[in-house]
């Protein structure tokens, strides 16, 4: 019959959808979602496609088998039956295991864990465990990394297959190897890393890497992987991201960590299909309020002009408004008193390296009696972890760096202000640039975020820096972060 549909998992990325042919267009059109800039591509725009992704392929009848939740969904808001047939190899879809609460918490207490697992962390971890996939979306100073440590040590002493931990920075790769050293695991010799170049083939049983170094290898590569961890799975491109996820069809257990998915380069339903579920394991405003991270104090520095300057940009496009900013002598100079004049650590971050960032770092480091530090692409792997180990037992270093390297994944203790140097409306680097300040310093201080707004609108025509600003306010209230405007006429 036409609503009837019988699914297999065809293996561990994918499920096989046996149905009609009309059936077929429905999950087609259902698993589908607009290409982010869609309407600028090529074949769009000369009506040869319609700019959808989609993620059930009509051709194959093969759908992600993390969205089999979402297809049984599907099926009962229509009213069609779902069958599952087992595969002789792979099994049922969604197949979950028992957790022994007490023989768990019994096996995380031999991990000998520097400190004790909260208790969210261990419902991550349980989840996990029972769940075998899933998208664990937790904020930045949550310790997404022990919850990481604890899953991939439980694998370990429980199955036989290698780990791959996928990160999207090579910083992160060596924070990564380095917060397993530091939970006490032998890292030197289990675990493997992988970027720029570096040799793919290893007998040690974790391999972390970057998406980049890996994503073009071929599938028999990735057949030795029976878990696999994305971290920063938001920070991925989507098809490169489907590219390894659909290669490791040998991994059962497979998990995304983020720490929010609004707005984000890879779609959700792309991270559910590759990954599982969401689960979201605790909030920033929970963790502030139950004092595990710093509160944060978010002042928006709304600089206002004259209006001479404000008439010339009434026909000024997005680039040229955004070159004309980074590049104004004066507001580098505000930038440069508000960085040297702040009590403790401070983070200034930028977007542009050759306009904006070497002009700062000179500026800066030109004025400042303390130690200046400069972090962009071009700053090699072991001196962007050298100069985060030293940030941690300074008291009022500064360090300028770029958005690419510094506001993802990176922790930085003690740190205690942040200047936001470089406009931007997207919510994911918003809330990963604020995370760097979040962790709890040393002294117990609050964190303080300069948000520099530039009000540059002509009549009744707003700006798109302005415009901006009125994003990342949306953003301050959704996350419910106190702030304040303060304008100064420069």
């Amino acid at each position: 019959m036409a609503d009837n549909l019988e699914i297999t998992l065809k293996n561990n990325s994918m499920l096989f959808v046996d149905c009609e042919p009309g059936v077929s267009q429905e999950l087609s059109e259902h698993f589908s979602f607009f290409a982010p800039g869609y309407k600028f591509q090529p074949l769009y725009r000369k009506k040869l496609w319609d700019g959808k992704i989609r993620l059930f392929n009509r051709l194959t009848n093969e759908l992600n088998a993390g969205l089999y939740l979402k297809l049984k969904d599907f099926c009962m808001n229509r009213n069609y039956t779902l069958t599952m047939r087992e595969d002789d190899t792979y099994g049922l879809p969604n197949t979950k295991n028992e957790v022994n609460h007490l023989e768990l918490m019994k096996y995380i207490n031999k991990l000998n864990l520097p400190w004790e697992i909260r208790d969210y962390q261990y419902d991550a971890v349980a989840y996990g465990i029972m769940h075998k996939r899933g998208v664990l979306q937790s904020p930045t100073g949550s310790g997404k990394s022990l919850i990481i440590y604890t899953l991939l040590r439980w694998y370990l002493d429980n199955h036989d297959e290698n780990i791959l931990v996928v990160v999207p920075t090579t910083s992160l790769v060596e924070q990564m190897f380095n917060d397993f050293k530091s939970y006490g695991f032998d890292a030197d010799n289990e675990c493997h890393i992988i970027y720029s170049g570096k040799d793919k083939v290893t007998d040690k049983r974790v391999i972390i890497s970057t998406w980049q170094s890996i994503y073009k290898l071929k599938k028999d590569w990735f057949e030795q992987f029976g878990c696999v961890f994305g971290d920063e799975c938001h920070g991925f491109k989507a098809k490169s991201l489907s590219s390894i996820m659909n290669k490791c069809t040998e991994a059962q257990y497979r998990y995304g960590t983020t720490g929010t998915l609004d707005g984000t380069q890879v779609n959700r339903l792309v991270l559910t299909g590759l990954f599982g579920p969401v689960k979201k394991v605790i909030t920033t405003k929970d963790l502030q309020e139950n004092k595990t991270l710093a509160d944060l104090d978010i002042k928006i520095i709304m600089l206002k002009y004259s209006k001479e300057l404000r008439q010339d940009f009434g026909n000024r496009t997005y680039q040229e408004e955004i070159d004309w900013i980074v590049q104004h002598e004066p507001r580098n100079k505000f930038i440069t008193n508000l960085a040297t004049t702040q009590k403790g650590n401070t983070l200034v971050l930028f977007q542009y390296v050759e306009k904006h960032g070497k002009v700062l770092f000179d500026m800066i480091e030109d004025k400042s009696k303390n130690k200046v530090f400069y972090v962009s692409g071009e700053t090699d792997t072991s001196d962007r972890e050298a100069i985060r180990k030293i940030i941690e037992k300074q008291k009022n270093a500064i360090v300028i760096a770029s958005l690419g390297t510094f506001s993802t994944g990176i922790n930085i203790k003690n740190l205690h202000n942040i200047i936001f140097a470089s406009p931007s409306k997207s919510q994911i680097r918003v809330l990963q640039s604020i995370g760097r300040g979040l962790r709890k310093s040393d002294d117990g201080r609050d964190t303080t975020l300069y948000d520099i707004a530039d009000e540059l609108h002509w009549h009744s025509r707003q700006n798109f820096t302005l415009q901006h600003c009125a994003e990342r306010v949306k953003i301050y209230n959704k996350e419910q972060f106190k702030h304040k405007i303060y304008e100064v006429q420069i």
